[in-house]
């Protein structure tokens, strides 16, 4: 099973070999979840300012935050859904501030790729239409986000 991922590392921070533990663990929780092969995710990596600017564009919070996901399957009012044979299913973004991520890592006690490995599936799960808006929510996603993690061998 192999999601087409589009990374993008605005920092320039990552390594080649951090994108590509990150590309298998995306993998993994997708096949986990049960994706469709080709399914599409966009990734990309910025700093604290660009992630607080995209976060009072589009949620009315002037405020850094560490990941943010704009899925695709989400249907707004007046949109109509698109669908064609052979198409891919294209999931969505998931936009990660690198900076919160090593701040987060260092808060937490565990590494930075643990950290950058629970935003990057906390915000893969929000595509697929988890959230944590409730208290059933909330129990559900992160339970969810805990087993990917942990039977990935990312564990705290």
């Amino acid at each position: 099973m192999s999601l087409n991922i589009d990374f993008l590392d605005e920092t320039n921070e990552l390594t080649e070999e951090q994108t590509s533990y990150i590309e298998e663990l995306l993998n993994f929780a997708a096949k986990l979840e049960k994706i469709e092969e080709e399914s599409e995710v966009s990734l990309t990596f910025v700093s604290n300012e660009k992630i607080r600017e995209i976060n009072k564009e589009y949620r009315n919070k002037d405020s850094v935050t560490d990941v943010i996901s704009f899925a695709m399957e989400e249907m707004g009012e007046g949109e109509m859904e698109l669908v064609g044979l052979d198409m891919p299913r294209v999931l969505g973004d998931i936009i990660i501030s690198v900076s919160r991520a090593y701040e987060q890592a260092e808060e937490y006690g565990h590494s930075f790729m643990r950290e950058i490995g629970f935003l990057a599936v906390h915000g893969f799960l929000h595509l697929l239409g988890y959230d944590h808006e409730t208290p059933e929510d909330e129990k559900e996603m992160f339970s969810r986000q805990k087993d990917i993690l942990d039977e990935f061998g990312l564990q705290r």
